[in-house]
């Protein structure tokens, strides 16, 4: 079965893209794809979206990139929809060109999982921990 350039490269390198909407709670909201990163472990939103939805910086942080450099993003939160999943994540607020990604943060607190081998996302199946029962307590 032939397989388009676009095609082939996705499936080549493992790109997964999820449409999702973002906002401040109780505020503006916008719909927009991201690139999901598992090896990300913040999401970015980028500038302008940011702006758009009033976001304001709560911390900053510094963040190793690849190469070694160091950059510093300022962080706030914000909530993320995706297919009926609701969730508050923090957010790296991006400077201009800085792309949107959907960190591991905010896929767990979505109770989502990138699955690399067929590059969907997918329910997690969380495990608590077994801890015993103390005296008084079924």
């Amino acid at each position: 079965m032939p397989v388009s350039t676009s095609e082939w490269h996705k499936w080549l390198v493992g790109i997964v893209y999820a449409d999702v909407e973002v906002e401040r709670d109780r505020g503006p909201r916008a719909r927009m794809r991201f690139l999901v990163d598992s090896g990300a472990a913040y999401s970015v939103l980028p500038f302008e979206v940011w702006r758009k939805l009033g976001l304001k910086a709560k911390r900053t942080l510094d963040f190793s990139l690849a190469d070694g450099t160091t950059i510093r993003r300022r962080l706030s939160e914000c909530r993320f929809r995706y297919q009926g999943l609701d969730a508050a994540s923090p957010v790296v607020l991006g400077e201009p060109g800085d792309a949107a990604l959907l960190g591991t943060v905010t896929l767990e607190n979505l109770g989502l999982v990138l699955n690399p081998f067929d590059r969907t996302l997918g329910p997690m199946r969380p495990t608590l921990a077994s801890v015993p029962a103390r005296a008084g307590y079924p």
